[in-house]
């Protein structure tokens, strides 16, 4: 077996620090229950009448939106999602299909809480054989869609090749949920040049049906109905090939990776959301545990540092977590198919492990906003070897 430990220190500046108390607070919670310690809890003092009626009435005033982000892959859903809530919850990597199941960012502001759904890319079955991917890859998005109010389709503009139509398999998905209403983000607007461009794009895509930007006011679920009504009555087959969709209520121009773009979108969820009672706490950033949270920063860094498909074959697993005096302790085994390709994650000398391993403490660090101590080790053919 192989392994490489990093201590990482607290290097964040801007850290939450409602996000470090509960994170802390669940985490003491999971180490009680591993040690078999019985914690007894302690109970405030009972509210007065006074905060009691207060608390009501901030529950009244609640509001809340749920969005699932679509698109293919690698079209830049997650680094959109962790950017607009301001916190690393769902794991990034430069290759595709690095989301592997739906993942819950919660971003809460005053009264207003909105729910991100980040969804894998939209494949095909061909592309489910080919990365190994599991046969819940392709529900995980509807399941995502059927707890939204709102669909986010997510278009890379700076892919030349694709960004002129909408994918076959997001059309689909438009189609079978028409009475939601939806809108489209174009990202990576920061690698493009000419205005043109976009608007040609914005154009293209909506069919030039859009009548201009309505940022800030809530969608207009009407016109989704109706244009489900009309796919209907038109009798057009999903397999018929189409590159628009007549029926988004917006467009948004971004770039998810330096932020540009965001604040208005931000906007324009917020003045959609309902008044209803908020589903998460206002300091709950995602309601991922700990452990998966390591796992998945584990196995998107594996898709980094390893070569064309080798990545898609490991199997990443948590094998120790623990929280002492603010300080996360945690290791992870990477299974690996062959020793070939353990020798291959390694390196000479365990240098890309190192790196590896240093790459992913940082995440963690970023992510708890405290100390992390991590050892990645790994093993082949079940079989662990020295």
């Amino acid at each position: 077996m192989h392994y490489y430990g990093v201590r990482g220190s607290l290097i964040l500046l801007n850290c939450n620090k409602r996000l470090c108390a509960s994170l802390l607070a669940r985490n003491l919670s999971t180490t009680a229950e591993t040690s078999g310690n019985n914690v007894e809890a302690t109970l405030p003092p009972p509210l007065s009448e006074a905060a009691n009626s207060d608390d009501q009435q901030d529950t009244q005033q609640q509001r809340s939106l749920h969005i699932a982000v679509i698109g293919v892959p690698n079209v830049g859903k997650s680094t959109f999602i962790n950017n607009i809530v301001n916190h690393r919850v769902c794991p990034t990597s430069a290759k595709v299909h690095t989301t592997r199941k739906s993942n819950t960012a919660i971003w809460t502001i005053g009264q207003t809480q909105l729910v991100f759904y980040d969804t894998p890319g939209l494949v095909t079955q061909r592309e489910i054989r080919k990365h190994h991917l599991e046969q819940s890859f392709k529900s995980a998005y509807r399941h995502a869609i059927q707890h939204s109010d709102i669909v986010a389709v997510m278009q890379d503009a700076s892919n030349s090749w694709t960004r002129k139509e909408l994918h076959p398999t997001v059309l689909d998905t438009l189609k079978a949920y028409a009475k939601l209403p939806s809108f489209l983000i174009l990202n990576k607007i920061d690698a493009l040049k000419s205005k043109r461009v976009l608007l040609d794009l914005i154009k293209t895509l909506t069919n030039d049906t859009l009548q201009g930007r309505r940022a800030g006011k809530k969608p207009n679920t009407r016109n989704a109905e109706q244009g489900a009504a009309q796919a209907v009555e038109t009798g057009t087959p999903l397999s018929q090939r189409e590159t628009s969709w007549s029926h988004f209520n917006d467009v948004f121009l971004v770039s998810a990776l330096t932020g540009n773009g965001l604040q208005e979108l931000q906007d324009y969820l917020v003045g959609a959301a309902k008044p209803r009672r908020w589903q998460y706490p206002a300091d709950v950033y995602t309601d991922a545990t700990p452990e998966a949270l390591i796992v998945e920063s584990v196995r998107a860094r594996l898709l980094d540092y390893l070569p064309q498909e080798i990545p898609y074959n490991l199997n990443c697993k948590i094998e120790y977590y623990n929280v002492e005096k603010h300080v996360v302790y945690t290791s992870v085994l990477v299974e690996c198919p062959t020793q070939r390709i353990e020798r291959l994650i390694c390196g000479e000398s365990n240098g890309k492990l190192r790196q590896i391993t240093e790459r992913v403490t940082s995440d963690l660090v970023e992510m708890f906003g405290q100390a992390v101590s991590l050892t990645i080790s790994t093993m082949s053919g079940g079989k662990r070897t020295t």
